[in-house]
């Protein structure tokens, strides 16, 4: 039974040394709760109260813990306590641990494991970083051809307890090859003498040990699976991928993808347990290299400095232009960078988008001119007695504005797709590199338009 438990009054529990009570409601909650709780215990005192865990509870806690809080129970418990939670884990949660620990530690986990339990997890360990087969696991049904319903059923009960699911079950041949797929809800509609190569689906959607992680969770979800095949490349059955591991594919790449779209080197590590100095290693490389790329921002002022010494009201603009400019590029960009993540749009859709995108530049361009032109004149003008500000002039930074609008969105489009099509990220493209390119290109049309319209020199 889970029962709803006060955080605060856990911990009033530990600090006052109340253990007995606190076992008893800490073996009534869920196991991701316990966890939750963990985290917020200085490690010493986190440590203390996992040990205090029932061995059933123990491996499934474990498995939710953050990698600091694992090293420390790792290197608190004896090696028969390690041995039982390595062995209780599924393989991949075993696996995401030892990509994180320390070499030491890993050592130690590895020694304390059997030697099947190690040849599976070196198994693991081999495949690319970030690949289908980094995240799969190895805890699956694997059902033979030539079983009947009633062979299945029984296979199930005998060898489903330490699965991951047996929900969705795989048909598979003498030598591992992949068959069909059959559901438990499949084999509960048909008579137990059926044999399950009448009701299997043979057309399975699965992937390669090799693929992207993050296209076997994007598979995951157009398909709607619970949990996704994983072959090899003779096509044996290897391992799944269940729902719970897509899911948490997904979190971290929508994480990676909002850290470079903010000019920051992606961190596995949750902000809090960041250290100051791993923070300022993830965010300089970029803030050096956009500080850089301003610069020719500032040459561009500095070319035109006699057109802002014969006009200087023009200089009160700039920000409106720049600002306007590369919020623009920054919709177009996101808008494309979510696209080709859902795969919703490819490269070769690359002048579609841009037509698209100049067709609403020129509906947003016109209507903040109209409304930045009456603006300029009757409040800046009119209402300030602006008299520098003519209608010349009022008609340069309306036209500037127009212009950027629509070279900025026609760059945020096409950048992140020519990104992609060259290997790379195409969230490193987003707001940062995109609002200074902006800016620039905004100055360099503000400038000619006003020395055209204006007779500056």
């Amino acid at each position: 039974m889970n029962i709803e438990i006060n955080m605060d009054e856990l911990k009033e529990l530990v600090e006052n040394k109340e253990y007995k009570k606190l076992k008893f409601l800490l073996e009534r909650m869920n196991e991701a709760d316990v966890a939750d709780f963990l985290e917020d215990l200085p490690l010493k005192e986190a440590v203390l109260v996992f040990r205090m865990l029932p061995k059933a509870e123990a491996s499934d806690v474990f498995a939710f813990l953050s990698v600091d809080i694992q090293k420390e129970v790792i290197n608190a418990i004896t090696d028969k306590e390690l041995h039982r939670i390595v062995e209780d884990l599924f393989v991949d949660d075993v696996v995401d641990m030892l990509e994180e620990l320390p070499a030491s530690v890993v050592r130690r986990v590895l020694e304390n494991a059997t030697p099947e339990t190690r040849k599976t997890i070196n198994q693991f360990l081999n495949y690319p970083e970030n690949s289908a087969g980094s995240i799969m696991t190895a805890e699956y049904i694997a059902l033979k051809q030539g079983m009947t319903v009633k062979d299945s059923f029984d296979y199930i009960r005998a060898h489903g307890q330490d699965k991951e699911t047996i929900y969705v079950l795989y048909v598979t041949d003498q030598q591992r090859h992949l068959e069909g797929v059959v559901t438990v809800k499949d084999l509960l509609m048909h008579d137990y003498e059926v044999p399950i190569e009448d009701i299997m689906d043979v057309d399975v959607i699965c992937c390669r040990t090799t693929d992207d992680q993050e296209d076997a969770a994007n598979a995951m979800k157009k398909y709607d699976l619970l949990s996704l095949a994983v072959v090899d490349k003779e096509n044996r059955l290897v391992g799944i991928i269940t729902v719970d591991d897509a899911v948490d594919v997904m979190q971290e790449e929508a994480t990676e993808d909002i850290e470079k779209m903010a000019a920051i080197l992606p961190s596995e590590k949750p902000y809090l347990k960041t250290s100051v100095f791993d923070t300022w290693k993830a965010r300089i490389p970029w803030l050096m290299l956009l500080m850089i790329s301003a610069t020719f921002t500032g040459l561009i002022i500095d070319r035109f400095e006699s057109a802002l010494a014969a006009c200087a009201v023009l200089t009160g603009f700039i920000p409106m232009l720049m600002d306007t400019g590369g919020n623009s590029g920054s919709q177009a960009s996101v808008t494309v960078i979510r696209g080709l993540s859902l795969k919703e749009i490819e490269f070769s859709d690359v002048l579609q988008v841009i037509w698209k995108e100049i067709r609403v530049a020129v509906c947003c361009g016109a209507t903040l001119a109209v409304i930045n032109f009456a603006k300029i004149w009757l409040i800046d003008r009119t209402l300030f007695g602006r008299t520098d500000i003519t209608l010349a002039v009022d008609a340069v930074v309306c036209l500037t504005l127009l212009l950027t609008i629509v070279c900025a969105k026609c760059i945020g489009c096409s950048l992140p797709m020519l990104a992609e099509k060259a290997g790379f990220d195409p969230a490193v493209m987003a707001s940062p590199f995109i609002t200074t390119l902006v800016d620039a290109v905004s100055l360099l049309i503000y400038f000619r338009f006003a020395s055209a319209f204006l007779h500056l020199v």
